[in-house]
C-alpha cells in the first residue's frame, strides 16, 4: 500500500524565498532521521526534495480527498 501523501503549509521561507513561498503547501517525504534533528524533508520549488526546520511549516488537518488532488496536481 503506498504511503499517503503528506502536506503542509510554509509559514516561513527562513531566508530562502527562490525555495519556499509562504503561505503555500508543499508535499514532504517521511524521513525518520531529518525528523529526530528538528528537520523536514519538503519538495520545493525545484521539484527536488530538501530538509529545512520544521518551525517553518505547520501541518493543516485536510480531507483526503483534499491531499488526493493536491498529489495529482
Amino acid at each position: 500500500m503506498a504511503a499517503k501523501a503528506k502536506f503542509v503549509l510554509c509559514v516561513n521561507d527562513g531566508g530562502h524565498p527562490e525555495s519556499l513561498e509562504t503561505r503555500k503547501l508543499y508535499e514532504t517525504i517521511e524521513d525518520a532521521k531529518a525528523s529526530a534533528e528538528g528537520m523536514i524533508r519538503v519538495i520545493d520549488e525545484s521539484g527536488e526534495d530538501y530538509l529545512y526546520p520544521q518551525a517553518n511549516f505547520v501541518e493543516p488537518t485536510l480531507p483526503s480527498s483534499v491531499t488526493g488532488k493536491l498529489k495529482l496536481a
